[in-house]
Formats: structure tokens, C-alpha cells, sequence
């Protein structure tokens, strides 16, 4: 699963700290905490038909995780939102849009880790692509990775930082494994994430889903659980062992660049038929619904 560029995104206009800018002429300073040490928080949002989706819970979760890191400035909502309205509407977008918002500690007045040598306040990047969901509606295939998620007795999974190089490594071991993704346990040896999205799986018409102890707390995936409580779907959120998931009747992975996407195979083991399980297609009608219906109204 490799994404290729579209040329619908070759003139993207983009923000920075609400300047709006062509992608080819966009930076940021060599000074900026991202460029340093990765010091940054970020969230993917999607637009459905003018609206993003679950877009409070997302802001949300990027300022519960600046003030985690201390971050000195964090831009309201209000202000993200009015940023975002603009280079949407600077590139004519409606739908089919994925969002990475970026906020930075900002830029430091000399190269260190240390925070109080900022001073300038956040760089805020907001990234709008033309970009459908990136995996295949006919599932992936997924490997086991040797690289753990770290708990919060190392990295805290709460805070939604950008330091992803360990998500990267576990996709590097996917990508040579000629798999789509990897799948993340933590230092217990129990199901995380994939590098990439939370997991399900689903057992004897139970839909299973990890606690968030190595993962992010994810918006999708609580809209999965949210679903399957006001469907009458039985659920149980609890740790998952890699035998589980192999033995399952179904497996899928949530995520807002993604959505809902069935999981074929893991480590070449084939999951239930192989094919998008009944209860997996079920929960991703139950999505688009919501995804089609729900939403707050940022363009237009």
C-alpha cells in the first residue's frame, strides 16, 4: 500500500500561522521546535460535503496534548477553525479533503531542547490534501512488527506527538515484508495499534478492541464503540493477545485517513474467510451514514 501523488494536490495553497502559501514556496524556520526535536502535536481531520467530522473532539485532543507538553501558547479553537476555513476555501475544497493540522512549541532563539528558549509563540500548519481513504476497500494484509508500542512509563500514548519514529520502523518492516501495515504490541506483548491505526477484531459476534495503554486515544475508534453500543452490537474493550487475532472471525482497522478497512491476513495467516466479514461491513454502512450526516460546517 503505497500512496502515489495526485496532481489534484500539485498547487495546494497551505497555512502557516494563518499565511496562506503555495506548497513549493511553504517553510518553516531551522529554529522551529518540529525541526529540532520533533517537539510538536497534530491531528488528521477529514471533509465530508463541507463538514468536518468529529472536528471539536479532534482540537480537542491537539490541546490536551500541547498542554501535556507545556506548550507556553496554544491558538484556540476558535482561531484553528478560522484558519482552516480559509485555506479551504483558498483551494475550493468540499469533499474528499484530508487535514493534517500541525502545531509546533514554535521557533527558538537558539538551537537546544530546552522550552524556555522559545519565545516566539506556536507555528501552526494546517495541510489540506485531496485524498480519498488510503487503503483498499477490498482489505489489507498486515504483518506483526518487532517494534513496541511504548506505554506511559516511556512515552505517554495520550499525548498525540509527532515523534513517529517508531510507528516508521514498524512500517519499514511491513514495506519489506511486502505487507500493507504492521501490527504493534506493547511491552506485555498485547495488541496496541497498527503503525498507523487502531485495531478490532471480531470473535463469536463480539466486536474486541484493546485499551488505549499503548495507543492513541483515537476519535474513530470511538466512534466504532459508540456504534456498536447504540446498534446492539456486544463489545468488549480488554487487552488482546496475537492469538486472538489470528484465531478471529474478523479484523479491521479504524483511523480518520482511513476509515473502517478489513484485514485479510496477518504474518500470511489468513483472518476468518479472507474476505470483509459481515459485522466489519456492517460498522463501516454504519460510519458512512454518520460520516454523511454529521459534521461541523466549515465551508460555505
Amino acid at each position: 500500500m503505497l500512496q502515489q501523488f495526485s496532481d489534484k494536490n500539485k498547487d495546494l495553497i497551505v497555512s502557516i500561522n494563518g499565511v496562506l502559501v503555495h506548497r513549493d514556496k511553504a517553510g518553516i524556520s531551522p529554529f522551529d521546535s518540529a525541526v529540532q526535536g520533533g517537539d510538536a502535536v497534530w491531528e488528521g481531520l477529514r471533509l465530508y460535503n463541507d463538514r468536518i467530522f468529529r472536528l471539536r473532539e479532534h482540537l480537542d485532543r491537539l490541546r490536551d496534548s500541547a498542554l501535556a507538553l507545556a506548550f507556553r501558547d496554544i491558538p484556540t479553537h476558535e482561531a484553528i477553525v478560522g484558519h482552516l476555513r480559509a485555506v479551504l476555501a483558498a483551494n475550493g475544497m468540499r469533499d474528499g479533503v484530508h487535514v493534517r493540522l500541525t502545531l509546533t512549541r514554535g521557533v527558538k532563539y537558539t538551537s537546544g531542547m530546552d522550552p524556555r528558549i522559545n519565545n516566539a509563540g506556536p507555528t501552526l500548519i494546517i495541510l489540506p490534501e485531496w485524498k480519498p481513504p488510503v487503503y483498499s476497500s477490498g482489505g489489507i494484509r498486515l504483518i506483526t512488527s518487532t517494534m513496541r508500542r511504548p506505554g506511559p512509563d516511556v512515552m505517554d500514548p495520550k499525548i498525540h506527538h509527532c515523534n513517529l519514529i517508531n510507528s516508521i520502523l514498524a512500517k519499514i518492516q511491513a514495506n519489506t515484508a511486502g505487507a500493507d501495515d504492521a501490527l504493534m504490541l506493547d511491552s506485555r506483548g498485547f495488541i496496541a495499534e497498527t503503525n498507523a491505526t487502531h485495531v478490532f477484531l471480531v470473535s463469536h459476534g463480539v466486536v474486541l478492541t484493546s485499551h488505549v495503554h499503548a495507543c492513541p486515544e483515537g476519535i474513530t475508534r470511538a466512534v466504532v464503540i459508540d456504534l456498536c453500543r447504540a446498534n446492539g452490537i456486544p463489545l468488549e474493550v480488554r487487552d488482546l493477545s496475537l492469538s486472538e487475532a489470528y484465531r478471529a472471525d474478523e479484523m479491521f482497522c479504524t483511523g480518520t485517513m482511513g476509515e473502517l478497512t478489513s484485514v485479510l491476513e496477518l504474518d500470511s495467516r489468513r483472518i476468518g474467510t479472507g474476505e470483509p466479514g459481515p459485522l466489519t461491513q456492517q460498522l463501516s454502512r454504519l460510519f458512512r451514514a454518520k460520516t454523511a450526516s454529521e459534521g461541523e460546517l466549515v465551508v460555505g
